[in-house]
């Protein structure tokens, strides 16, 4: 019988390799599913449609977005634009809290750091980066002649277009792509609602249907002070999505690992994933500890919190896919069937097959580094990370373009410094006890006599050099930040900031840790990554979408609801469920409305569909997708997933099984700016009226 089952999941494999017949994918648009398109859903878009869509569509930080109006007006999610609400907010206006809507262009609120990225066009570069290794050359030199090859193309790409340009790799350096993209740095806030509905239900209902959620955020992207003048943008459908329809998302996915060897994955299963917990939970706990001394404590934290506990949440669904024997059983299958068609061909299997031994091998040495890979950086405290970021800088700009860290390479450089010189606030109290929290549990982890533990205390309580550090910096000021940057390498040196002087001994313990890596995982996933593409292309083509990260991708599928155990699950929600949720929990957090919500229940249509479910293949960093019709109209965006979905970082979940992705419907949107926030403004410049 256990011979059946695997010769089953490996025929299901092949079947699903050739012809992709599920909703399967996060495809990039050089290559799109359009065969299944047309044989699913009798869909062929023209070439001005799909060049339209990606045209509207934005990359944001953490997230994703798209134009709505031709003013430069685009849409996301609040937890995805919340860390730029909290950055406007002060103790005495919390914008995340109590939302904010510009009822005129003068109101609009500019956003201190935020970068809106569009995919103008895109290249093939794989021959001119591949063909940079020269024969013979180790793991390691190749990885430089690849890193070489890829900075002068970005280079010479910014120079002659003046886009920002960035060279990425896809089926694990199978290929690579010259991405080249219109950067919009004035971001500025226009409508968010307030918390307690953007996130109704808490982290109780994160990641479950039915939903009620409000999770949008209006923003506006100006140029030289005015209104970015937008002519590709989506269409407003006031109807909104139906039962049964095609629809597709266009955003950008962080990461998957469906493409991993199994050596990989067993290493996420075992050490990587319950040390992720460690440090997420470690730093969630930290906040929430400092949120209970009172309200302006909990209000700085609070956005750490629900972002910490969401991707705990999805980490326990990724993690329990990984321990399920059936589901780890289809990646044995596929590796095998893989290697089985690669065996067809002696000539092939010669040049491919060592590469997964090649993966083992490394491996075989991450587990017992990876705790001084996880603690030996001082990442909780933002003044410690910029510190450290003008210690890296200083010695980094002084090398030849192509041998710098790549985030310190001239493409990557004005991005690096508006992040570095961003007068978002930053709170001494809480970067004290983050950073104190942090480093007490890396001498707990690590030992005394660790080398980053020696250098960053010495003899000392992590609580005396972390106190000093933050009360005497300078760092919270922009201009004195900016001074340092100036004066690069000299700068440094002379400084006797105690937060520049922490980070300075700790980089070098840091850099050779980083070399390590490189020069042992890194460099050999790189070139054996490359091998085992190949090894794909040769017996499936490129019907296997590229694992996502954080680019411009396209997933699809239908507005669906599903069954579950043995009830059926609607394919929307309405506004009265919402007010039905509250009332059946008598209003108790998390199921409290805002007043607003409370008093403006008699103005409401009731019945308009407030979320709603479909099955295309999403991930987090799709949040704030558009959803997008036949018509290339605006039908909602995507916010989240079921639990069903968690696991889908490692292997797609079929619909049958229950797995969906979240959107809040286009309708409601309107619904609620019309009759709850006296936004008739914006609602008019989203319909065109």
């Amino acid at each position: 019988m256990k011979k059946i089952s695997v010769f089953l999941l490996i025929l299901s494999f092949l079947i699903n390799a050739s012809s992709a017949l599920a909703d399967e994918g996060m495809w990039t648009f050089d290559n799109l599913p359009l065969k299944q398109w047309k044989e699913r859903y009798n869909f062929e878009p023209p070439q001005e449609w799909i060049d339209h869509i990606r045209l509207a569509s934005i990359r944001l930080e953490g997230g994703s977005g798209s134009f709505v109006s031709p003013d430069g007006l685009l849409i996301t999610n609040h937890h995805v634009a919340s860390g730029q609400l909290a950055k406007l907010s002060t103790k005495e206006r919390d914008l995340v809290k109590n939302g904010f809507y510009a009822p005129t262009r003068t109101d609009e609120l500019k956003t201190p750091d935020m970068e809106a990225n569009v995919l103008i066009s895109f290249e093939n570069v794989t021959e001119r980066v591949q063909t940079a290794v020269k024969t013979g050359a180790t793991d390691k030199d190749a990885n430089a002649q690849r890193r070489a090859a890829i900075t002068a193309i970005e280079k010479e790409s910014t120079e002659k277009t003046g886009l920002k340009s960035e060279v990425i790799s896809l089926y694990s350096g199978g290929e690579y792509w010259l991405y080249r993209f219109k950067k919009y740095t004035d971001i500025r806030l226009v409508f968010a609602p307030e918390e307690q509905i953007a996130a109704f239900g808490g982290d109780y209902d994160n990641f479950t249907f039915p939903r009620h959620d409000l999770d949008i955020t209006f923003l506006r992207a100006y140029e030289n002070g005015q209104p970015a003048k937008t002519p590709h943008f989506l269409k407003w459908s006031e109807t909104g999505a139906v039962d049964g329809e095609f629809v597709i998302a266009s955003g950008n996915p962080g990461s998957t690992a469906r493409l991993l060897t199994l050596s990989q994955l067993r290493y996420q299963r075992d050490t990587g994933n319950p040390l992720q917990k460690k440090i997420w939970t470690l730093r969630r706990d930290t906040l929430e500890n400092y949120a209970k001394r009172g309200d302006e404590q909990r209000r700085q934290a609070s956005g750490g919190i629900r972002s910490f506990n969401n991707s705990l949440k999805r980490l326990a669904g990724q993690q329990e896919g990984l321990l399920n024997p059936r589901m780890f059983a289809k990646k044995e299958a596929e590796e095998k069937a893989l290697k089985d068609e690669l065996a067809k061909k002696p000539e092939l299997q010669k040049l491919y097959a060592p590469a997964w031994e090649q993966i083992e091998k490394s491996y075989a040495e991450l587990p017992k580094m990876a705790n001084r890979l996880a603690f030996s950086n001082l990442a909780p405290s933002r003044l410690a990370t910029i510190a450290q970021q003008l210690v890296r800088y200083s010695e980094e700009i002084k090398k030849p373009n192509n041998e710098r860290f790549p985030e310190f390479s001239d493409a990557r450089l004005e991005s690096f410094k508006t992040n570095l010189l961003s007068p978002a606030p930053i709170y001494t109290e809480l970067e004290e006890d983050s950073l104190t929290v942090w480093l007490e549990e890396a001498v707990k982890t690590l030992g005394r006599t660790d080398p980053f533990i020696r250098a960053a205390l010495g003899d000392a309580e992590a609580s005396e050099v972390v106190k000093r550090a933050v009360a005497e910096t300078k760092l919270k000021d922009v201009a004195a930040r900016k001074m340092l940057l100036d004066g690069g390498a000299e700068a440094i040196a002379k400084s006797t900031d105690p937060m520049i002087a922490l980070a300075k001994r700790v980089e070098p313990v840091i850099r050779e840790l980083r070399a390590w890596n490189e020069e042992k995982i890194t460099s050999v996933e790189a070139s054996a990554g490359e091998k085992i593409a190949k090894a794909r292309f040769a017996a499936y083509g490129r019907t296997i979408p590229p694992d996502a990260n954080f680019n411009l991708r396209v997933a699809y599928g239908k507005v669906k609801g599903y069954d579950e155990d043995t009830t059926l699950v609607p394919f929307r929600t309405t506004y009265y469920g919402l007010y039905d949720r509250a009332l059946s929990f008598a209003e108790t957090p998390p199921y409290d409305l805002p007043v607003r919500w409370r008093e403006g229940r008699t103005k409401l249509d009731l019945a308009t569909p407030l979320n709603f479910v479909y099955t295309a293949d999403t991930i987090g960093g799709m949040s704030g997708s558009p959803l997008i019709n036949r018509s290339g109209e605006f039908v909602g965006i995507n916010f989240d997933s079921n639990l069903q979905k968690l696991s889908n970082r490692y292997w797609y979940i079929e619909e049958e099984e229950g797995s969906r992705a979240v959107a809040v419907h286009s309708a409601g949107i309107l619904e609620a700016l019309r009759k709850l926030y006296d936004a008739e403004t914006l609602a008019r410049e989203l319909t065109g009226k």
